[in-house]
């Protein structure tokens, strides 16, 4: 098997506008095996959450008290997300993005519930995460369900940001840093559907959102984080625990 890598083209689009998307790079055999294990945890995570923590993980408005928005840290907690983190057709192609040696140090699973997937404002991950160098981390964002215009896909940036931007928290929704609407305004973004088993990847600094799942269908994603070994998170948003630190090998 020939070792995955980007074209000419794609890393140019990369440098000029923060992002870019490989269709397809996963086989429908390894998303199910992951999506099976997502079922279980999930079910296991709702039914033993702490009701101090369900502003975090539970979508606002959902009188079952079941609906997940997200599950935190699915690499360090469950071993199919774990193997797809360190995917030989993920790693050669980060490696051209971002640099080696590199390591996860977060990970996330957006679950985008049928009629209640609330949208993630537009933001930059690098608000979140704080690095000393805003070239060395990296976002890699897996389509488990198809991301359509109707169910939530992510709308990007279409020029590359060189700074962070000011960034708030609405009241009673600490999890949502997002871009203050002066700067937001001035921000041009384009969709990017995605069908399951795709994958974009983003630079820190690249506006992004997605809307409301507003369809009859999930849009689940995990997006993984790395960070080039020879960075820090050094101002973060929120809390990041170094113990639960990957390295990719």
């Amino acid at each position: 098997m020939s070792r995955p890598s980007f074209t000419r083209s794609e890393l140019a689009e990369f440098r000029k506008t923060g992002h870019v998307t490989r269709r397809d790079l996963f086989q429908q055999s390894t998303i199910q095996s992951v999506l099976d294990d997502l079922n279980v945890w999930s079910e296991q995570f709702v039914d033993t959450l702490d009701p101090n923590e369900q502003q975090w993980f539970l979508e606002r408005g959902d009188g079952s008290r079941k609906a997940l928005r997200k599950l935190d840290h699915p690499a360090f907690h469950r071993k199919p997300f774990r193997e797809l983190a360190r995917h030989t057709s993920l790693k050669p192609l980060i490696e051209q993005l971002l640099g080696s040696p590199y390591h996860l140090f977060f990970s996330q699973v957006f679950m985008k519930p049928p009629e209640a997937g609330s949208p993630k404002p537009i933001h930059q991950d690098n608000f979140y995460f704080g690095p000393d160098n805003l070239d060395a981390t990296l976002t890699v964002w897996i389509a488990l369900d198809d991301a359509t215009l109707t169910n939530g896909c992510l709308h990007y940036c279409h020029h590359h940001q060189r700074e962070v931007l000011p960034h708030f928290a609405p009241e009673n929704e600490p999890y949502n840093l997002q871009i203050d609407s002066t700067h937001a305004d001035e921000l041009e973004l384009t969709p990017v559907p995605i069908q399951s088993g795709g994958v974009s990847f983003h630079h820190g600094n690249t506006p992004h959102f997605s809307a409301a799942n507003r369809s009859t269908k999930s849009r689940r994603a995990v997006a993984f984080h790395y960070l080039r070994n020879d960075a820090i998170l050094v101002n973060s948003g929120l809390k990041y625990d170094s113990a639960l630190r990957m390295d990719i090998v």
